[in-house]
């Protein structure tokens, strides 16, 4: 490991400051506020060296993925939760089964910051595939983290399953007494009208992991 920098050092401090404070790790934009720095781009150019050198260890899927190297480790705040599959955010797709809904027979899990979850309870992922909610800032590929749910406010996102057609889909869902809405988050496609006893709510969007290219 090389000498830091005396900006690369405050860094560190901070971090490890904030952690023991907080019990979770900061974002770049805490680190840039704490550290007096003028930019993201400042403060991501010296984590980056902290990285190279050893001294920390990015997870850039989440916005709170630092974990402190050979001292304060975020892994004792971070939990596993199942990932079941994957739902449709264009058109319903098939779902293996509706028992597949059920997140502890999943044997695949991801690891979150526990700061996400803010203490909920019964909280599953999903992996996205299509673009009808992009304009959510939720993209093919990204994995959404879903509390489960058997209703929700109009306008909020949901898994929503299909039961006549035994497919799900996700999407923002608006009820009326005789149909339910459900509408994308993208200007070019229209929504799905279904009858209010074919469509179950299987859970709500509570966080997105996006996935870089």
């Amino acid at each position: 490991m090389r000498t830091l920098s005396a900006r690369q050092q405050k860094i560190l401090n901070f971090i490890r400051s904030f952690l023991e404070n907080q019990s979770f790790p900061p974002t770049v934009r805490d680190i840039v506020h704490g550290c007096g720095i003028s930019s993201t781009s400042v403060a991501d150019y010296n984590l980056a060296v902290l990285e190279k050198e050893g001294y920390i260890k990015r997870h850039r899927e989440v916005s709170r993925g630092i974990e402190l190297l050979g001292g304060t480790s975020v892994k004792a705040n971070r939990a596993a939760i199942p990932l079941i599959g994957t739902i449709a955010a264009g058109q319903p797709i098939p779902v293996p089964s509706e028992e597949s809904w059920n997140a502890a027979a999943s044997a695949e899990t991801i690891e979150v910051p526990t700061q996400l979850l803010r203490g909920r309870e019964n909280v599953f992922a999903l992996r996205i595939k299509g673009l009808s909610m992009i304009d959510a800032l939720i993209n093919d590929g990204d994995i959404v983290l879903m509390q489960a749910a058997t209703s929700v406010e109009n306008g909020q996102m949901a898994a929503v399953w299909l039961k006549n057609e035994k497919r799900a889909t996700l999407k923002k869902v608006f009820v009326s007494p005789d149909r339910v809405r459900l509408q994308p988050a993208n200007g070019q496609m229209k929504p799905i009208y279904v009858d209010p006893q074919n469509c179950q709510i299987q859970g709500r969007v509570i966080g997105v992991i996006r996935q870089l290219t």
